[in-house]
């Protein structure tokens, strides 16, 4: 059984970051063209698709009876919606996939959570299902049904409660830092009494994942939640600006890594050395991704990541993007290298991931040469333009995503806050 202590820690973020170096190249991986006439036909179906998601969201705000069935028919328009959205031309099998286990999953977990926690804010909410499905991914990949289990729950949630806690910018230094070693504390198992409302809520969480897991038997559980939580006190320094490039890449690498290498283990806590690394180097490249995606937010409030530092040098981010193209085909060879997970699930990460990237090129376009973007959108499915005008009709608090967050967290499914029997006892949905 391998640990995951920080010696091992360090050793995995230097043998990813000599991976990073390598992927240095001049030009992208080869992958599918399409044509502008295969774009627009893509788009039309994308449209479509997003028309019939919100014809069936406008029809249940008009009438709350027969919510159960509509939602049904929500999920699998949507599941064919996403589908589209990411230009993944996926068949009815992976589709399936979307609409019977990884959108019940998000549904699931967002009503606990509010159940949890009333004043949790939908961004928080959102944050913990991306983690959630991150970690439900690992789990046919490491042999195990796709479910959503106490400890994923629980790690998941603990995303918007320290995650962001230790990034607000109204907290002293000094509260961070005694917040933060007790945090350390009950990671390691110290009783200690909760001393506010934050801490009780995080308590009861780790709760969940010592419930399913006992420490004597799963050491190496604690191991990954200590492991992210120093990554998380150590990427502190990037919000204060002036790191060296090769130490904000040793940053990203070990938050990122070690983010997913606790999904990896809450997914199945007996892993080998390739599905260890696997899940670390998916970590990293999620990270990066994270902070393509961020790169005007970040310079608007000055954190300093591999992307938002060159752009406000004024750098043209071209061979950053074609590195992390790189980087990504070579976690998508470990992926691959992995006895377990069928195919359909490995195509549809690996396009899932480059689609991604794609649409953050899209929508930060001004820190590209002309040349590189026509390059980068002959790669996707959708022509740039088209991308940032939909993510208007997407995305704001009025956009087809808060609408539909909305209505499933309206529903009446009395099942959906059972999962976790360790919830409840500190009356955490009075938490606020």
């Amino acid at each position: 059984m391998t640990g995951y202590g920080w010696d091992w820690v360090e050793a995995e973020v230097e043998r990813t970051c000599a991976e990073w170096t390598a992927c240095a190249a001049e030009r992208a991986p080869e992958a599918r063209r399409y044509s502008p006439s295969e774009q627009r036909e893509r788009e039309r179906a994308y449209d479509r698709a997003l028309d019939a998601v919100e014809r069936e969201a406008k029809r249940v705000r008009r009438s709350r009876r027969a919510r159960e069935g509509a939602q049904e028919r929500i999920t699998a328009a949507f599941a064919r919606f996403s589908a589209e959205a990411l230009g993944l031309g996926l068949g009815e099998d992976a589709i399936g996939l979307l609409t019977d286990d990884f959108l019940p999953v998000g549904t699931q977990l967002a009503r606990w959570a509010r159940a949890f926690d009333p004043t949790l804010a939908r961004e928080g909410i959102i944050q913990a299902c991306r983690n959630a499905w991150t970690a439900c991914s690992l789990q046919p990949l490491l042999g195990e049904p796709i479910r959503l289990t106490p400890g994923i729950l629980g790690y998941s949630l603990l995303y918007p409660y320290s995650d962001n806690h230790l990034d607000r910018v109204d907290l002293p230094a000094e509260e961070k830092l005694g917040e933060s070693r007790r945090f350390r504390e009950r990671l390691r198992g110290a009783a200690i009494p909760p001393g506010n409302a934050w801490e009780r809520a995080v308590w009861e969480l780790v709760g969940l994942v010592e419930e399913q897991y006992p420490r004597e038997r799963y050491p190496q559980v604690f191991d990954c939640l200590l492991a992210i939580h120093r990554g998380q006190e150590e990427s502190l320094r990037q919000l204060r600006g002036g790191c060296p490039d090769a130490e904000l890449l040793r940053l990203s690498c070990t938050k990122g890594g070690t983010s997913v290498l606790a999904d990896a283990c809450l997914a199945q806590p007996e892993l080998t050395e390739a599905e260890s690394r696997f899940g670390f180097g998916w970590g990293v490249l999620l990270q990066l991704g994270d902070d393509l995606q961020d790169i005007e937010e970040d310079v608007r409030r000055g954190s300093a990541t591999l992307f938002s530092t060159a752009a406000r040098r004024g750098e043209c981010l071209d061979g950053r993007v074609i590195q992390l193209l790189q980087f990504a085909d070579g976690v998508g060879t470990q992926m691959e290298a992995l006895p377990r997970g069928d195919a359909m699930l490995k195509d549809l990460l690996r396009m899932s991931w480059r689609s991604l990237i794609l649409m953050a090129v899209a929508q930060s376009h001004t820190h590209f040469s002309p040349g590189f973007l026509r390059e980068a959108e002959a790669w996707s499915p959708f022509r740039f333009a088209f991308l940032r005008k939909r993510r208007e009709r997407l995305a704001g608090r009025r956009g087809l995503y808060a609408t539909l967050f909305e209505l499933f967290l309206t529903g009446e499914d009395e099942g959906a806050t059972e999962l976790p029997a360790a919830a409840g006892r500190l009356g955490l949905a009075q938490v606020a």
